[in-house]
């Protein structure tokens, strides 16, 4: 670091340029990622659900509809006064846009025909699955309904494809309202914190640049895998937040090294030899929690995960080539704009008056502050005994959207969607199952509480397809899942193999994976967090009391998460439908949340190991480190919440989960945690907060990483 330091000083003006150079075109070249996004890969490879899928695919082809178009006859007609409208649109429309298959009421067999009429007989639907060849894209969708809409009659839209397009559009609209909104607030909030205009823009601007990297980096592993649309959205504010925040510490540590007399090289060189380092420490905490999220299977996990972890590095990478580079050219002039020096001098004073006369009174009663403040953090994660794993649905959606209305008028008029368990009866030995063996299934199928009936969907080669349909109100309910485990009891007849999969399957057996897979991700982040501090402090006390607070605000943040968004209390104030949480988003929470609370543990021991290391006492030690990171933390975690809080004006309501989680969390650890709670306990800890074993401290003598 300090060879890279003075590099950065003595080259600053060709730092600058070459990562300008390179972030600029990088971003160009990323901003091809809008066409390569995916809204696939929650689901098991490998799994049993996934096995059926894909013999059903090989057998049969895709039985997937992309698009359900829905026609209702005017006031006071019926299914047969549109009949020829309708009929001759998708005609004209298959000879444009060649499908697989497309059925209707008129067209399918009985039973399967009754599912595509609504109860009232003044509703049909149309399913349409659409060929390879078709020339369908995302770019031309649009045309595609379009050309499915029939005049003079109610058309609607739903469908796999029409939803899934629906979301990805909503992503890539709301990460221009956020960061449209977020980046301004910002600046406007770093001005009034700093006190100047110069100072403000440093962080801003390279958070602009932490963007375009994102976009380079999205680009990038679209190449190797598949990358969710949501990682979008989530890698570049993710990106734009942390850039701002290092941004932040070490701007605010430089101008600390200004006022006691440095000279501007000298006060570089020193803010990268502490605050630098201490922001390459934090962006290896961070990455070493989002690594946790490579266990899952699901290949939307791992690419949020890969997403978030180039993200934090990009962001660090930025902070320690870009923000030196211009503050070693700025000088005193990042000062400039500043409507009173001597005003923000004041400000910083007061800011650590505060703060050191807080944190004064917390060690006056450290007992009671640590019971009351673990007490009710306890009470507010009491909420997470009931919390369940659920699924990203079309109810995610504004409820503006078409896709939205089209899919509940589905599932309200019709009096089946066809949802049910699809069951895959294999012969052995590539024999054609008996009709016996066919037909036992089928019965015990039928006999299972809550399946209406079950049809035989097709036979083809050695698999015959039946699809047990559910009785009305059954979809999406715990019984369903339940459903799925019962007909995976069955025994199979003699001579057959039986798969159970479906659309419920699919997600129950994601699920589990996902709960299968938690601890290992835990485990990855615990261990690595507490080596990593061991390695920068050389204690065994503050590593366990970092990861352990951590802890505590994550069981807070899911305690309110539940009560808002699954149990439903103040719902309707974010205008969210109550469901169990999607695993996808509660994981990729806990992994920012663990990573950003051990982060703000660092930035505020590392001073208190800093004052430690120069002889303090362990009050001394505390009251130092709380005055001097108070203000910087607590303002870090502000403008953290303003980047991630907009998530909270998305369309989608699983992002308003995102953004209200990371409110919460950041508001409880930031204050609560790290200012109050923090100083208490190593308060109690005494002289125990700096002890390790005599053979632990001749390991950090030789590896520590310093402070």
């Amino acid at each position: 670091m300090n060879s890279w330091a003075h590099i950065v000083v003595t080259r600053s003006r060709w730092v600058l340029t070459i990562v300008l150079l390179v972030v600029l075109a990088a971003g160009v070249w990323g901003v091809g990622v809008f066409g390569k996004l995916s809204s696939a890969g929650y689901y098991v490879e490998g799994s049993e659900a996934m096995k059926v899928q894909q013999i059903v695919y090989d057998n049969f082809g895709s039985q997937s509809a992309d698009i359900i178009a829905l026609y209702t006859a005017p006031d006071g007609g019926t299914i047969d006064d549109i009949r020829s409208d309708v009929e001759s649109t998708l005609a004209r429309f298959d000879e444009q846009w060649p499908s697989e298959s497309i059925s209707t009421y008129w067209t399918a067999p009985p039973p399967m025909n009754q599912m595509l009429v609504s109860a009232d007989r003044r509703s049909v639907a149309a399913s349409i699955v659409l060929g390879t060849g078709s020339g369908a894209t995302n770019a031309n969708f649009s045309s595609v309904l379009d050309s499915l809409e029939v005049p003079g009659v109610d058309s609607q839209f739903a469908g796999n494809t029409v939803v899934s397009l629906e979301f990805t559009h909503t992503l890539e609209r709301d990460l221009i309202k956020a960061e449209a909104v977020a980046i301004p607030v910002t600046l406007v909030l770093l001005v009034v914190i700093f006190g100047g205009v110069v100072a403000a823009a440093v962080p801003v601007f390279v958070g602009i640049l932490a963007i375009f990297s994102s976009l380079a980096t999205l680009r990038a592993l679209s190449t190797v895998t598949e990358v969710s649309s949501y990682a979008l959205n989530i890698t570049s504010l993710i990106g734009l937040g942390l850039a701002i925040d290092y941004g932040l510490f070490i701007v605010s540590r430089y101008r600390e090294e200004l006022r006691s007399g440095s000279d501007p090289r000298s006060a570089t060189v020193r803010t990268m030899l502490t605050a630098g380092r201490t922001v390459m420490f934090s962006a290896a905490l961070l990455i070493c929690a989002f690594a946790g999220m490579l266990v899952f299977p699901q290949a939307v996990l791992r690419s949020l995960g890969l997403g978030a972890m180039a993200s934090v590095f990009s962001a660090a990478v930025l902070s320690l080539t870009a923000v030196p580079a211009v503050l070693a050219i700025l000088g005193h002039r990042i000062d400039a704009w500043t409507w009173n020096r001597e005003a923000s001098a004041r400000s910083e004073e007061r800011a650590q008056r505060f703060w050191g006369g807080l944190v004064r009174k917390v060690v006056r009663r450290p007992v009671t502050i640590s019971v009351v403040i673990i007490a009710g953090l306890l009470l507010v994660a009491t909420p997470v005994l009931k919390a369940g794993f659920g699924e990203v649905e079309y109810t995610s959606l504004p409820s503006d959207s078409p896709a939205r209305a089209a899919t509940q008028k589905l599932v309200d008029d019709f009096p089946s969607t066809g949802n049910g368990a699809t069951i895959v009866v294999q012969g052995e030995d590539g024999q054609v199952p008996s009709t016996d063996a066919v037909r036992e299934v089928s019965r015990e199928a039928t006999a299972v509480a809550g399946i209406s009936q079950t049809v035989t969907v097709g036979q083809q080669n050695d698999v015959v397809v039946l699809q047990a349909l559910y009785e009305q109100g059954v979809d999406g309910t715990d019984r369903a899942g339940e459903i799925t485990g019962e007909l995976r009891a069955m025994t199979a007849p003699h001579g057959a193999d039986v798969l159970v999969g479906g659309s419920r399957a699919l997600v129950d057996d994601a699920n589990a994976a996902v709960t299968d897979a938690l601890p290992w991700m835990v485990a990855i982040m615990v261990v690595s967090t507490l080596i990593l501090l061991f390695l920068a402090f050389g204690s065994v006390a503050l590593p366990i009391k970092a990861v352990l607070m951590a802890g505590l605000s994550l069981a807070a943040t899911f305690g309110v998460l539940t009560w808002v968004f699954q149990l439903g209390h103040g719902a309707s104030w974010l205008d969210v439908t109550p469901s169990p949480m999607e695993p996808t988003f509660v994981v990729l929470i806990l992994a920012v949340v663990f990573g950003l609370s051990t982060d703000y543990e660092v930035f505020l021991m590392s001073r208190m190991v800093e004052a430690r290391a120069a002889g303090a006492t362990t009050d001394q030690a505390v009251e130092f480190g709380i005055a001097r990171t108070g203000r910087v933390v607590t303002a870090a975690a502000l403008l953290l919440i303003v980047v991630t809080g907009a998530f909270t004006i998305s369309g989608l309501s699983i992002m308003r989960f995102l953004g209200v989680g990371m409110i919460v969390a950041l508001v409880i650890d930031a204050t609560i945690v790290r200012m109050l709670l923090v100083p208490a306990l190593v308060k109690l800890m005494g002289e125990a907060n700096w002890w390790a074993p005599q053979w632990m401290k001749r390991v950090h003598e030789k590896v520590g990483l310093g402070h």
